[in-house]
């Protein structure tokens, strides 16, 4: 163990401690007995009756380092108080006053393990100098969760744990949710839209006083990285669950960002971050720096308020697109150029940081794959780096964190380029989305961590604690439709069935069936995370649970997911942000329904029919009813029967005869198959066995009126059974002729034609905002607009005409 000795003179001096001390009537020289008393304090197992209270450290977490706790700094009576801390088995002393750590970063850690010691910071300025840290524990009995959804979802249940009462917030379409069912108290803070409810922080912090709360929980998204509501807590006394408000605006704003990055020695990619925003300046220095260029919001996050100009040509309108953006996310349209490196991979680092000078790093994550500039899939640790890549990348994310004085927890994002060289991208100061996977490598609880920190503990582990193991991915569920740009969706949840969760399968989620995916908030349904001993068995158990994640009610990504984590290229760990372009056409397959699935569906209808019908006769009660199954003899029993299907745009007939004893003959597309099986109920999941000329397979089926969906381990379909003719007849409608239907639910945020104005084709039409993002949508062909059908401000539903349209030869 070796001792920093230049910072331990420093040390001595700035406390004035003498250059003899004399200890139980020996006399010892002072460096000496603090170097011995310091090495013997790292070899004990812990400090934890230095600190009393509820959040006393738990005495079973092993420790390298304790605390030397003194009392009134630079007030010589200290002496007379024992300053040192006696060296007794437990480390007991009893302090009345505020207490403060002497000695720290005295110990030099092996290379890459970061500081391992609490209180002193040795700050890289030239020379060492200390700062002084004092911190108060605020114990946390009650949390107010400043969000919905998921994220509001999974602070509760570890503040549960924690013994932690939680305080649910509720805007009027979320009175019936998930997060409000799972609270100890909730309380209504206005409308659907979130600039009425979720981003309404006097609302919040008056449901904080309320309450009795004494902390505020902002998750992610929403307030999370709001430096005026972090500032209004810390104004009213409140604790606010993240890091200081100077933190939050510093890395807030991507050009601010850059350069406390550079100052930290921390790579960074250049570009234009000055302040003249002018049309005419921006241009000038994407020509400096060469198209393509990435345009970002300078409070940007999560791929809004971002646009990528190819060439110059494009430019105007992407920063136009990307202003108006930015303006409905986060109030500012400020942009910042950079150049745009292509085929990049995107690594991040989880970082945490306490009140007390700690830093550590919980190893990086790959969120390369990403559709719309967000993120889709994610895995940990990051695959083919080697340990001196991921220790360089970890010590970076270290030290932009200590520039800006970070507490909790938060992320480091590097563009990584094939020679897997870093750049500083962003630090996103909160708690992202997905965190699990760092949690599930490391076997820790970040909102614990987070709730402990914010409390005034030192952190629960050191960096020679924190160890990997094994491998995780994160895969995102949305309402969405990936073949149609990924639009997202939203719409009723009437059939939902999730793999089962255990240690090595977390289902992260903010609702349950029956509930609704509305269009007023993000699309994600949940996050489906595992864990594995290496990377290809965590990918296995991905691929076998996202079979299992059924979902019924409206459009989802599960089956591009499903192809995304089998393909070879993923497979084999060659990932970039480039991922989905490059492999559009093997990850969104001309898929036929084969022979086999009709007599799958067809084989599904029938039992289910059969179940039906035994159904039926047990509640008549009735046993000698003619139609009961097994009844002899059979009146008007059908033999054989036609099944008219449709799947996707393939239609087919399907000829079955009935053999008796669940056999049938099926004939599809002029070939016969010999099929039997049987169909089970477990857990409100219907599991269908089919046995198709000896070949047998599993599926889960969902009949939803007409609809039949079965899910195989290549995916979900829909099977659709043609209703009688009758039907057919009944309630046909007319669509508008030409102009543009809304291709998802949203909100009209600009209309930029008007009634008799000729367009285009390609001409943008109109503007919706839908999940939070701007959508363009523009016109198939040219013609006359003939009437608009909605205005700014307006709600639409899916396939809703917007504009009617009329060619140019029509008078």
């Amino acid at each position: 163990m070796e001792i920093r000795q230049t910072v331990l003179d420093d040390a001595l001096t700035f406390l004035g401690y003498p250059e003899m001390l004399t200890l139980r009537g020996l006399k010892i020289r002072t460096k000496s007995y603090l170097i011995i008393l310091y090495i013997t304090c790292v070899r004990k197992a812990g400090y934890s009756e230095a600190v009393s209270g509820p959040y006393k450290p738990n005495n079973t977490t092993s420790r390298s380092s304790v605390f030397i706790i003194v009392n009134n700094v630079g007030n010589n009576e200290r002496l007379q108080h024992q300053i040192i801390a006696s060296v007794s088995p437990t480390l007991s002393c009893q302090l009345g006053k505020p207490v403060i750590t002497v000695l720290s970063h005295l110990y030099i850690p092996p290379p890459g393990t970061g500081s391992l010691f609490r209180g002193w910071q040795t700050l890289r300025s030239g020379s060492t100098r200390l700062q002084h840290t004092s911190v108060t524990y605020r114990p946390i009995t009650k949390l107010v969760i400043a969000n919905r959804g998921e994220i509001a979802c999974r602070v509760q249940r570890t503040a549960a744990r924690m013994g932690v009462r939680t305080v649910a917030v509720y805007s009027e379409p979320d009175k019936n949710s998930m997060h409000v069912a799972l609270a100890d108290e909730a309380y209504h803070i206005g409308g659907a839209a979130s600039q009425e409810s979720y981003l309404r922080g006097d609302r919040i912090l008056d449901v904080v006083r309320r309450s009795g709360a004494q902390a505020v929980h902002p998750g992610y998204g929403f307030l999370s990285e709001n430096v005026e509501f972090a500032e209004q807590c810390a104004k009213e006394g409140v604790i606010f669950v993240g890091p200081p408000a100077t933190a939050i605006r510093d890395m807030g704003i991507k050009s601010t960002s850059k350069k406390i990055m550079s100052a930290a020695s921390v790579p960074v990619i250049g570009g234009y971050h000055g302040e003249d925003q002018s049309d005419k300046r921006l241009y000038q220095e994407a020509e400096k720096i060469g198209f393509p260029v990435m345009i970002k919001a300078v409070r940007g996050g999560g791929g809004k308020g971002m646009r990528i100009a190819m060439k110059r040509e494009e430019f105007e309108a992407q920063l136009e697109s990307a202003r108006r953006e930015a303006t409905k996310s986060f109030g500012d349209d400020v942009m910042l150029i950079e150049k745009f490196v292509q085929r990049p991979r995107h690594v991040e680092v989880q970082i945490f940081g306490d009140h007390h000078g700690n830093y550590v790093y919980l190893f990086e994550r790959d969120c390369s794959v990403q559709r719309r500039h967000q993120k889709i899939i994610e895995e940990a640790p990051a695959p083919g780096l080697t340990w001196e890549v991921r220790r360089s990348l970890g010590e970076a994310a270290v030290r932009a964190a200590h520039a800006v004085g970070y507490v909790g927890a938060g992320t480091v994002e590097f563009i990584l380029d094939s020679s897997h060289n870093f750049y500083f991208m962003e630090m996103n100061t909160r708690l992202q989305v997905e965190h699990p996977v760092s949690e599930m490598i490391t076997s820790t609880d970040l909102v614990e961590w987070q709730l402990r920190v914010a409390a005034g503990e030192p952190l629960p582990q050191l960096q020679d604690e924190i160890k990997l193991s094994g491998h995780s991915f994160e895969a995102r569920i949305y309402a969405e439709d990936p073949k149609g740009g990924f639009l997202p969706g939203a719409g009723p949840l009437t059939h939902l069935s999730t793999p089962p969760p255990s240690n090595c399968v977390r289902i992260e989620t903010g609702v349950r069936q029956g509930d609704e995916v509305s269009v007023h908030y993000d699309p994600m349904i949940a996050k489906l995370v595992v864990w594995g001993h290496d990377r290809m068995h965590a990918l296995n158990t991905l691929t076998a649970c996202l079979t299992d994640y059924n979902i019924v009610g409206l459009n989802t990504n599960v089956n591009f997911l499903l192809s995304l984590a089998s393909h070879p290229s993923f497979v084999a760990g060659d990932v970039s942000t480039d991922f989905i372009p490059d492999h559009y056409n093997d990850l969104f397959p001309d898929k036929k329904p084969s022979h086999h699935l009709f007599c799958q569906s067809a084989l599904a209808l029938i039992l289910e029919e059969e179940q039906e019908g035994v159904r039926a006769v047990a509640a008549t009660q009735d046993p000698t009813s003619p139609f009961c199954p097994g009844a002899i003899p059979r009146i008007n029993h059908v033999l054989s029967r036609s099944i008219n299907v449709t799947c996707e745009g393939t239609d087919e007939s399907v000829q079955v005869d009935y053999l008796g004893s669940q056999r049938y003959h099926m004939t599809v597309g002029g070939k016969s198959f010999s099929v039997s099986g049987f169909l089970v109920c477990d857990n409100d999941v219907r599991r269908l066995t089919t046995s198709i000329d000896g070949a047998v397979s599993c599926s889960h089926i969902v009949i939803d009126n007409r609809d039949i969906y079965i899910f195989t381990q290549n995916g979900g379909w829909k099977i659709s059974v043609a209703a009688p003719k009758f039907e057919t007849e009944i309630g046909k409608a007319t669509g508008v002729a030409g102009g543009a239907v809304a291709p998802m639910p949203g909100v009209i945020e600009k209309v930029f034609v008007t009634p008799g104005q000729t367009v285009e084709a390609g001409d943008p039409l109109v503007v919706m905002i839908a999940m939070k993002m701007e959508y363009v949508i523009k016109a198939a062909s040219g013609g006359v607009v003939e009437k608009v059908l909605y205005s700014e401000g307006d709600n639409v539903a899916k396939n809703t005409p917007l504009v009617r349209m009329k060619d140019t030869e029509e008078d």
